[in-house]
């Protein structure tokens, strides 16, 4: 099922990208709950723009720091209140103290309520070169935390071409959710425009390929900056959510 990031639309407020997903005829929404929009957490709110637009939110990111177990309800419980299908979080942040959130208590969680808890890699940056931003953050140990993880194209180290198929390979049927985007240093969260000519900077079409041999059925996420979308112009916006439903259409569902 092929959804929307919220993040692609930041510029706009919710209402507004509930009308381009509509126009645009995708399956759905991911909403990113996002510190200073107070709306991403007014869950009637949510529900009066499902009603609506006839456009669910199928998948929740959560805020990648400063969390804790009461945010982890509060997340859940907008989850519940909009029929989510999965929330994705990422690893605990260096400033973190109490990591039992990540560690205990999001299996738990996972166990009590049958949603997909998801826990998404991060991009591996480090403090002073030798302290890592966030803890816990190997594929490997995000993999174990609920057995379900997230995966962001943008996010791994681009030090090898072929990381993200290694990425998709050694995640593979924990995988829930993944954000697209192409990625060139220093740009992350591009289109992948190149395609036109047959060609990108990540191996995305071999990716989604792979992917699709694999039989992954779950969400496909476009995740990409609101100046890539230019997202000040509605034209543009919906010629380029038209564009990437081609994109995945030709290299995924039309795989052979």
């Amino acid at each position: 099922m092929l959804l929307v990031s919220t993040s692609s639309l930041t510029w706009y407020w919710l209402h507004r990208i509930f009308w381009f997903v509509k126009e645009a005829w995708y399956d759905g929404i991911d909403l990113v709950l996002t510190k200073n929009n107070f709306d991403t957490w007014n869950a009637d709110y949510l529900k009066s723009l499902i009603d609506n637009f006839d456009v669910p939110i199928l998948s929740i990111t959560a805020p990648n720091k400063w969390l804790n177990e009461k945010k982890v309800d509060m997340i859940v419980d907008i989850a519940k209140k909009v029929w989510a299908q999965n929330i994705t979080f990422f690893p605990p942040y260096l400033t973190d103290k109490n990591t039992t959130w990540y560690t205990r208590y999001l299996s738990k969680v996972k166990r009590d309520t049958h949603l997909s808890i998801s826990i998404a890699n991060v991009e591996p940056k480090f403090i002073f070169f030798v302290i890592p931003e966030y803890k816990n953050a190997s594929l490997l140990e995000i993999k174990r935390i609920t057995g379900d993880t997230a995966l962001d194209l943008s996010s791994i180290d681009s030090s090898s071409w072929m990381d993200i198929l290694k990425a998709q390979k050694n995640l593979w049927s924990s995988l829930k959710n993944i954000y697209f985007s192409d990625k060139h240093w220093p740009k992350k969260g591009i289109l992948p425009w190149l395609a036109w000519w047959g060609t990108s900077y990540l191996p995305l079409e071999s990716f989604l390929m792979k992917l699709r041999a694999s039989g992954y059925s779950a969400f496909i996420t476009l995740k990409v900056t609101p100046r890539e979308m230019w997202a000040w112009t509605d034209e543009k916006v919906l010629q380029n959510l038209e564009y990437f439903k081609w994109y995945y259409k030709k290299h995924f569902l039309e795989t052979k």
